[in-house]
């Protein structure tokens, strides 16, 4: 028998992503209003519980506007992008990047959200950002909305609840399309769309306490956001025919705990709960098996006239995600928990966990890659994958990561499995190439980087920037087309 020889594509997309809220800071600088982002608290770790959600109440929301609160909001600081863009993206072509995601701030372009003339100086800050990367060949994939709902939305239409957040949506879109058409080719609409049921203020600036039907306001707002991802396809396509769209996912992989069918039947269901959204973006009709869902738990969707085809007619071009753990599926959970990125799980006895007590599990990729390439017959873009750590820096400033070449690789390894199991796969961009502030918790101390950022969970320290051994380690994976892991 021949030994089968997978390997990467000569035009495969190496690289990194990250999220403006999380990298960029000058919150109040260049015209930029607020966004959902900008009212995230930081918790130290010692009073953080076990259940802190990432919702935001009303009562949060009128202090941090009133000055009463006395917490930190890290994400109006980031990492400071909007003054480091320049020697940030020089490190991204020192690794020898091909693709980098990063997500405009709608909040930089409508302040409000419902403007209607968009802010020219948020628009120049992005247009030298691409300039910057076309002139290190690096190309843009560009989300949308990555948890950057404006706050003036949530404000007037509770975000995403209100439907005429479409129309302000649609011309957002529209505005940046047009502006960058010669220089993205890549876009996401929504990151990890399937969020919004998980925290609806994360995913769609939807104040949950305003609902008295909390369960329904957050399916009524992603039917709206499905919408406006459909028209958003439709008006890249009419402005720009040879771009691409993408949905955006975060998988989670659920497994059988036992072979108990009762087990294989809950893994079922709930991975049919977890590919629901990209059915809808990939398939463009609502699954049959959500008729259920829906009649249980008293949820009824009201569409307009004309939004199924809507759907039906402007699907995406390709499907993106984010990985970084499986989960188990169990009739009767009994068993240690892991804490899990969104979502807790019983703790997998074939898996190590990482710092945070998430799950590694890097065959689980391989197998995420195939269901949904077996499913939809589109190409699949890993547009997130990382290890959050806690890093070291030593006496003479370097930065020891064997953990974190160790993950990466062994991922970078099953993705190539799947290419060769006949998945097409566009390209891996590894999650927070430069340390940044933490999406659940808002930490700094928890690092994904190749590049450290001299910046601690107080906000305390220079911003200086310093190459992990991962740096060199990746620059060598890029330049092998990963071939050298």
């Amino acid at each position: 028998m021949g030994q089968f020889q997978a390997e990467f594509p000569k035009d495969f997309y190496w690289g990194g992503a990250t999220a403006a809220n999380q990298i960029e800071g000058g919150y109040d600088q260049g015209g930029k209003g607020l966004s959902a982002a900008d009212f995230v608290e930081y918790i130290p770790k010692d009073q953080r519980k076990k259940d802190n959600s990432m919702e935001i109440t009303s009562d949060q929301i009128r202090k941090a506007l009133s000055g009463e609160s006395t917490a930190r909001f890290p994400k109006r600081e980031g990492i400071d992008f909007y003054h480091h863009y320049k020697e940030d993206i020089a490190l991204l072509a020192e690794m020898g990047f091909k693709a980098f995601r990063l997500s405009i701030h709608w909040a930089r372009i409508f302040p409000n959200g419902y403007d209607e003339t968009p802010n020219e100086e948020g628009l120049k800050f992005y247009d030298n950002v691409f300039d910057e990367l076309r002139k290190h060949n690096i190309e843009p994939v560009v989300t949308l909305s990555h948890y950057e709902t404006p706050y003036g939305l949530t404000d007037k239409y509770n975000g995403w609840v209100g439907r005429e957040t479409i129309d302000h949506f649609v011309r957002y879109a529209e505005t940046v399309f047009t502006r960058y058409k010669e220089k993205v080719a890549y876009w996401i609409s929504f990151n990890e769309i399937n969020v919004i049921t998980i925290s609806p203020f994360t995913g769609g600036g939807v104040v949950s306490d305003k609902e008295d039907k909390p369960m329904q306001a957050k399916y009524q707002a992603l039917h709206h956001q499905f919408v406006a991802s459909s028209l958003a396809t439709k008006k890249l396509h009419e402005i720009s025919p040879k771009a691409k769209m993408g949905c955006m996912l975060a998988v989670m992989t659920h497994y059988p705990h036992t072979p108990n069918p009762l087990d294989v039947l809950k893994a079922q269901k709930q991975n049919q709960d977890n590919l629901f959204f990209t059915d809808v973006h990939a398939r463009g009709e609502y699954p049959r098996y959500m008729d259920r869902f829906f009649q249980e738990n008293d949820i009824e969707i009201v569409k307009e006239t004309g939004d199924d085809e809507i759907l039906k007619q402007h699907t995406v071009d390709y499907i993106s995600v984010s990985y970084y753990m499986s989960m188990l599926s169990s009739e009767s959970p009994e068993g240690e928990v892991t804490a899990g990125n969104l979502h807790n799980s019983l703790k997998n006895p074939y898996l190590e966990a990482s710092d945070w007590g998430w799950q590694i599990d890097p065959v689980g990729l391989r197998v995420a890659l195939n269901d949904m390439y077996d499913r939809y017959q589109l190409p699949i873009f890993i547009v997130e994958n990382g290890l959050g750590a806690y890093d070291k820096v030593e006496e003479d400033g370097s930065i020891h990561d064997p953990y974190r070449i160790e993950y990466l690789g062994k991922h970078i390894e099953q993705m190539k499995q799947a290419i060769g199991d006949g998945v097409e796969l566009l390209g891996y961009l590894a999650w927070g190439p430069i340390d940044l502030v933490s999406m659940s918790t808002s930490e700094m101390s928890k690092r994904y980087g190749f590049i450290y950022v001299d910046k601690d969970d107080e906000g305390n320290g220079t911003l200086e920037r310093s190459r992990k051994d991962s740096f060199y380690w990746y620059q060598k994976v890029i330049e092998s087309n990963g071939e050298e892991l």
